[in-house]
């Protein structure tokens, strides 16, 4: 099978994966917690930046066509106009930065760190300005509601899905 075509495979399996980790959510005000950034961080981590960003793109319009795949099963295009939708479009940027400090840096766990943490950074600035502006919500509240309370969780993720890449790559590389 060539490359590409695993690639491609890797892609959509990838991208099933986010729908079903999506799913895996705890409802806390109008952002809720959801297992999906550990399967955006695996996507950049294990596909890198082109099929990692690829992946997500599909999962959004899987979304947007009116697939159940966003957090909570919902869908269409009013959740990516609604509070939620920047981060759900940040997961783009998410997949893209992770993947780049992947393919940068394929033996440095400690990179492929910095691209994580990088990546959730820039998702949380594109979703929290959104959610400002779908909102009306000043910053430090938007901050308070939107990124404190996933600071722990999303620490624990980012690790977790450093270290499972990592097993992934090698295992995908035999």
């Amino acid at each position: 099978m060539s490359q590409s075509i695993r690639k491609q495979i890797l892609c959509a399996l990838f991208a099933a994966a986010m729908a079903i980790c999506a799913q895996l959510s705890i409802p806390v005000g109008l952002v809720p917690i959801s297992m999906g950034s550990l399967a955006v961080l695996l996507a950049g981590g294990v596909l890198g930046k082109k099929y990692g960003t690829l992946s997500m793109v599909l999962y959004i319009l899987l979304g947007a066509i009116g697939l159940p795949v966003f957090a909570m099963g919902k869908d269409g295009f009013s959740v990516l106009a609604g509070p939620t939708g920047g981060y759900i479009i940040g997961y783009v940027f998410m997949a893209f930065i992770t993947g780049w400090f992947a393919e940068k840096y394929p033996q440095r766990k400690g990179m492929l760190l910095v691209g994580m943490v990088t990546g959730n950074l820039i998702c949380y600035l594109f979703g929290t300005v959104w959610f400002m502006l779908v909102t009306q919500t000043a910053f430090w509240e938007a901050l308070m509601l939107c990124v404190v309370p996933f600071l722990p969780g999303d620490a624990v993720k980012i690790v977790a899905a450093m270290l499972l890449s990592v097993k992934i790559n090698k295992i995908i590389a035999r």
